[in-house]
């Protein structure tokens, strides 16, 4: 059954699609409940190394950033160093075929539709991703998933989802998500936290209550472990490039009253 023209509130994946749900979904919820009880429960004493704000005191340099074709003047070079960040993780590092021109990675979906979100300690570019309403169209194409689907993209496998691509407001894509190297070991789990709350964060101030993506097979265990928004796999397990990745739709509406109201946002 198709997405497209289904009504859902954005409560929660099982509203989404209920036709879906997995053998295994108690593995996905705590308890449950979609989201750990620390976060669902405001009294709670115990203390979350994970929370905003406990990750903002603990990485006092440490800024988000949401970019787009209006502001991206503001802030100087960020979005060319952010180019430039992907162009090592994805060109250098992986050898993924792609655009580049002047050190800088991008392709047919960095147009006015989209939006960065980039991480950045004194200056230097420590992850980002990118995020694309499923409406977006440029041209022949629209967004990642639903192109591949579609057999536009010979490197992303046509069945990589369970589904016909939605188009939906209130479903936005992300992709090129990466850290840096420059972020040490004992940091990325913090740093990782931190992008993907910004990137929840941008996504529900946007009207999404959802985001669909090509993640590693593992994500969705690995969000609800450390208390993130709650995700299931809409796709097979597939080798992508060397990786073994997997779709998935993640619930953003938990940010709540956390969404960001400007765009750019410190974390202190």
């Amino acid at each position: 059954m198709s997405l497209q023209g289904r009504s859902f509130s954005g409560k929660s994946w099982q509203d989404v699609l209920p036709e879906l749900t997995p053998q295994d979904a108690k593995a996905l919820e705590v308890k449950n409940n979609r989201f750990p009880r620390k976060l669902l429960n405001s009294k709670s004493t115990e203390v979350d190394p994970y929370s905003p704000e406990a990750l903002a005191r603990a990485n006092p340099y440490m800024r988000a950033t949401t970019l787009s074709f209006l502001n991206m003047h503001q802030h100087g070079e960020l979005f060319v160093n952010f180019l430039r960040a992907r162009r090592r993780i994805f060109i250098d590092d992986k050898q993924w075929d792609l655009p580049q021109v002047d050190g800088m990675e991008f392709d047919q979906y960095d147009t006015p539709r989209a939006r960065w979100i980039v991480l950045h300690e004194y200056g230097e570019v420590m992850g980002g991703v990118r995020l694309m309403p499923t409406t977006s169209t440029c041209a022949q194409y629209s967004y990642m998933l639903r192109d591949a689907q579609l057999g536009m993209l010979p490197d992303i496998p046509q069945d990589v989802l369970f589904f016909k691509a939605p188009v939906r407001d209130d479903i936005w894509e992300a992709t090129r998500l990466f850290l840096t190297s420059a972020v040490p070991a004992q940091r990325r789990i913090a740093v990782q936290r931190m992008l993907m709350n910004q990137m929840a964060g941008a996504a529900y101030a946007m009207g999404a209550s959802h985001v669909l993506g090509i993640v590693p097979a593992t994500f969705s265990r690995w969000m609800t472990r450390l208390g993130l928004m709650s995700a299931v796999p809409v796709g097979p397990v597939q080798n992508i490039d060397g990786d073994r990745t997997q779709a998935a739709l993640m619930n953003v509406s938990y940010i709540g009253e956390m969404a960001p109201t400007e765009s750019t946002h410190t974390l202190h």
